[in-house]
């Protein structure tokens, strides 16, 4: 039997600002020792009050600006009862039912609404026991909300994916979902797809997994879960509405969700407005929200002015080092489109290779178009190119006078590849009468080897029409 699946996401981000979101301890992801960035506020002591972070405020703002969602003009902090070791105060300020922002886009799947709150601590489980890490607590964390719209796990995951881009274009997160930057927790349920098919506004029962901390177990957790739930349904049984962690070790080494507890519904928490925070009048204060070229406008960018392939538009868009050194180049190839589609493929392969596998330096752009344009006036050969690259990672240096000091100029000069097609006639006449007879694989040999004499440096091209021509003539 078929069914439907419905996924929500529920995605959270902690924000980079200097300091948390409702005190002046630092905001340090890379503290290294525990209950260090901790005061009487972040710590729930009694006495203590909140105030708001604006930038925090500023950078969730944006974020709703980015993905085209409607920024409140009023919204207020709640609190967000419920007990847990890593909350100090015993509940969490957070947001209700004024969020920051509501709607948006992203992907094709529509947002419901993006919200700001404080993070909590970080339980470290020991060997005899458990101990909590209050750095964390505090932290301003922005938590956006999809519409149920997703279907499988390869759609979660490019929809997370494309969310970690944009929070960085924004340099509004890190989003490091390795230091726990980010964090994805899903909501999902199916039904049959008879029922869907009658457009029936009954779901299925929903499941939630937590914490799912990179973009992998994102796809295979939701991907598992929707055949987990459909072989109980098979059996005539129910599903359970609980909450599930995810363990990438489980099942024959394919991963498995578990349960951990059973769901609370949002009236367990027992929201009400936060007594200690003023509400906030947006309209009244003064936000610089002025959003960048995002990634989806960069891809749209480089294919219409470069003309480049779309594996190359992703290394560049996912990685601003990389993009921003094929742009320098290519505004020194002054729009010449073949030289930059040249350029292209030689940063995304040999540069990527000598920076990110061999620990190189980088070339200047300057050199770096210098060397393509001699490429492709074919004064050097593909693997001289490669060669002189690799010299100027290592030391720098002008790519012609590189390719003089090592020879690596190609031997364009007509008198000399004569004579070293003589040579290949004399050393190989079997080849030769083979492509008398016919055989165009012979004429690629006898090509092969007066570069392999020449370690390259001859122009195969040349070579080869002035071999074809003397054979032709014998």
């Amino acid at each position: 039997m078929e069914y439907e699946p419905t996924i929500g996401l529920e995605i959270h981000v902690e924000l980079k600002t200097k300091t948390k979101m409702f005190c002046n301890s630092l905001n340090d992801s890379d503290e290294k020792h525990p209950n260090v960035n901790v005061c009487p506020v972040c710590m729930g002591h009694p006495g203590t009050l909140p105030v708001i972070n604006k930038e925090a405020v500023r950078k969730v703002l944006l974020v709703g600006k980015a993905l085209n969602g409607k920024l409140a003009e009023y919204s207020q902090f709640d609190r967000k009862n419920y007990f847990y070791p890593d909350l100090p105060k015993g509940y969490q300020i957070s947001q209700y039912k004024y969020p920051l922002v509501e709607g948006g886009e992203l992907n094709g799947i529509k947002i419901t609404r993006i919200h700001l709150e404080e993070d909590t601590g970080k339980l470290i489980h020991l060997a005899d026991g458990s101990a909590v890490d209050f750095n964390r607590a505090g932290v301003p964390l922005m938590e956006l909300v999809t519409e149920p719209e997703i279907k499988n796990g390869e759609e979660a995951k490019k929809f997370a994916q494309e969310l970690q881009l944009i929070l960085r274009y924004l340099y509004v997160s890190d989003a490091d979902m390795e230091k726990g930057q980010m964090r994805v927790e899903v909501n999902i349920s199916i039904r049959k797809s008879s029922v869907a098919s009658s457009q029936s506004s009954e779901l299925g029962t929903k499941v939630e997994i937590k914490n799912l901390n990179s973009f992998r177990a994102v796809e295979r957790a939701i991907d598992y879960e929707i055949k987990r739930q459909a072989e109980i349904l098979e059996k005539g049984e129910k599903v359970k509405q609980e909450t599930r962690g995810w363990s990438a070790l489980g099942g024959e080494n394919k991963g498995e969700t578990f349960s951990q507890r059973e769901k609370e519904e949002s009236h367990d928490y027992r929201y009400f407005p936060e007594p200690d925070l003023p509400p906030l009048q947006l309209s009244a204060l003064s936000f610089q929200l002025s959003v960048p070229e995002l990634p989806q406008q960069k891809r749209a960018r480089f294919k219409n002015n470069y003309g480049i392939s779309d594996e190359d538009i992703e290394m560049y868009v996912g990685d601003n080092l990389f993009g921003n050194f094929f742009e320098a180049v290519a505004e020194k190839l002054e729009g010449d489109k073949e030289a930059a589609r040249l350029a292209s493929n030689y940063i995304a392969s040999d540069l990527a290779g000598f920076v990110k596998v061999s620990g190189l330096g980088w070339p200047t752009a300057d050199g770096f178009a210098k060397l393509i344009m001699i490429l492709k006036e074919r004064k050097i050969s593909s693997r001289g190119a490669k060669d002189i690259l690799k010299i100027m990672c290592e030391k720098g240096g002008d790519p012609e006078e590189i390719a003089r000091e090592n020879d690596l100029f190609q031997m364009s000069d007509e008198s000399a590849i004569l004579e070293l097609i003589q040579g290949l006639i004399k050393e190989n006449p079997s080849a030769v009468e083979e492509y008398k007879k016919g055989k165009e694989n012979s004429l690629q040999f006898l090509v092969g080897q007066g570069m392999r004499e020449t370690k390259g440096r001859v122009n195969p091209e040349i070579l080869k029409k002035l071999l074809q021509e003397k054979i032709l003539r014998l």
